[in-house]
């Protein structure tokens, strides 16, 4: 046989190569954008939540689109529809608008109790799953379809954390201080209730606003009272400077508060006074979640800074979000709705992640920590799965 007859015999693997190569990029171009929209606060005295929050959100977007996903027999691109809500309600209303005229599939957020409960019947109304880091109970509590929260209600949280440092902590007599936020307001009040129901008593019940950095007047009302503990139903950002102000009008009580160890800022800012401050999360400290030290390795090395801890939980919802397209079929938020409702999946932060009837997870927990030597420690875990 003489090659040169017969070029085409001879090089059909090569040819064959290219064809499947351009058919393979061909199929890669025509893929179909899937919008997943994000809202949480990335400016002002929040943007460190809201950062690390997008963060998990992205790197689930990254796993899932390195495997070439297809949904309704067609490949598709999923990307992340991100805005600034600036932890306001009236603001958090604008963006969820926004995010459903820009036809987002799913809303990972709000961050904020106080904005996700406003935007809630916006999403509602177009049929958009809204996955939030919303701890108040009234969030999945308004009779929507579409409301989904990431990680435990203030309702347990509260809870647990008032019979804890009753019960266990042998505390007695305590003040309670919230930032009257839907959720800072909604904590504090489980948790009164919850203190008041292990045998403790609330001396004094204070409030101040998500803005204040001085609170020497309702400190000085507080230390007349005697109280063991003092709660505060806020951020991070402002119990550092309460702490720091306790300790400047010689309050020895310990301060107490919720989501206060989500990152480092009560640490770095009140300095050696933070040591004995107490805070609750919910789920599982990372190091004990079931997909965290992986999740931590990957993390650490796309993004270059660590975790603060809402990331892994964004990374779930938005696992678990895309898990119900593909089951089915559709990234129709219409049609994968009753899917998303039952979802049961092993994720990074539980062994089986689910929620109930109301969109709640199923198997939050709580655990509760305390600053040992500037180092936030956890001290106990109840209903982890």
């Amino acid at each position: 046989m003489n090659p040169s007859k017969h070029p085409l015999r001879l090089r059909a693997p090569a040819v064959l190569a290219a064809v499947a190569a351009l058919w393979s990029a061909g199929a890669l171009a025509q893929a179909t954008d899937v919008k997943i929209g994000f809202a949480a606060p990335l400016t002002g005295g929040q943007a460190h939540y809201g950062a690390d929050f997008r963060s998990g959100v992205q790197m689930a977007i990254d796993d899932e689109n390195a495997t070439n996903p297809t949904i309704g027999g067609k490949p598709v691109h999923f990307v992340i529809d991100a805005y600034d809500d600036q932890a306001d309600p009236r603001t958090g209303t604008t963006v969820a608008q926004k995010l459903v005229d820009d036809g987002v599939s799913a809303v990972i957020g709000h961050f904020n109790s106080g904005t996700s409960i406003p935007a809630a019947p916006i999403y509602a109304k177009a049929g958009i799953p809204e996955i939030a880091t919303a701890t108040a109970p009234t969030y999945t509590r308004q009779g929507l379809p579409t409301t989904f929260r990431l990680v435990t209600s203030d309702a347990q949280q509260g809870s647990v954390l008032g019979e804890y440092v009753v019960r266990d902590l042998k505390l007695k007599r305590f003040a309670v201080i919230d930032d009257r936020t839907a959720y800072g307001q909604g904590v504090a009040e489980e948790f009164a209730k919850a203190v008041k129901a292990a045998g403790g008593t609330v001396v004094a019940q204070e409030f101040t606003n998500d803005k204040a950095v001085d609170f020497r007047s309702i400190l000085t009302h507080i230390k007349a009272a005697d109280a063991d503990a003092i709660f505060y139903g806020g951020a991070d950002t402002q119990a550092a400077p309460m702490l720091k102000q306790m300790k400047t009008l010689a309050i020895k009580a310990t301060l107490i508060g919720p989501d206060m160890m989500h990152s480092d800022e009560l640490i770095k800012i009140a300095g050696p006074a933070a040591d004995g401050a107490l805070a609750s999360s919910g789920g599982s400290p990372l190091e004990q979640m079931p997909g965290g030290k992986s999740y931590v390795e990957r993390y650490t090395k796309r993004f270059n800074k660590p975790v603060e801890l809402y990331s892994p939980y964004a990374y779930d919802g938005t696992r678990a979000v895309i898990a119900a397209m593909k089951k089915a079929n559709s990234t129709d938020p219409h049609i994968y709705l009753a899917s998303l409702k039952a979802t049961n999946m092993k994720g990074v932060t539980t062994n089986e992640l689910a929620y109930d009837q109301y969109g709640d997870l199923k198997y939050g927990g709580v655990t509760v920590y305390k600053v040992v030597n500037g180092k936030w420690q956890p001290l106990t875990t109840v209903g982890t799965k």
